[in-house]
């Protein structure tokens, strides 16, 4: 499904550049000397769909750059209390350790005797206990 909203979105979005660069193929002079606009010391003859996309995707990275800048306070925020948090489950998982009965392996564990009638006394099925 996702992949029919991407194609959904991604051939007309090709569909209108296309149509974009083949209106706007004439060639326009980029200049970057202020001072000599007929002979700039510094400067690009391109088709114009080339110079507006290039400028389009220019400012989407440095707006992208911008926002990431900008949340930089809120990724440090994240990962103190994700270290926070792991802290926290590690001395949960101590204090839970400590807090459990001490159990040692080391054989049968042998109940009382309640019945009154001593060692090798039987349930009323006749198991022994």
């Amino acid at each position: 499904m996702r992949k029919f909203f991407t194609a959904l979105v991604l051939i007309p979005l090709g569909v209108i550049f296309l149509a974009f660069a083949i209106a706007n193929r004439r060639l326009v002079t980029v200049s970057f000397d202020p001072f000599n606009a007929t002979d700039p010391a510094v400067g690009f003859t391109l088709p114009l769909f080339m110079v507006i996309i290039v400028v389009a995707i220019l400012g989407v990275l440095s707006g992208s750059f911008a926002t990431w800048l900008r949340q930089r306070h809120w990724r440090k925020a994240a990962r103190q209390h994700e270290a926070e948090a792991r802290d926290a489950r590690t001395q949960l998982a101590q204090l839970q350790a400590a807090t459990q009965p001490q159990r040692t392996p080391s054989g049968p564990v042998l109940l009382p005797d309640l019945s009154g009638t001593g060692v090798g006394a039987r349930d009323k099925h006749g198991a022994t206990l």
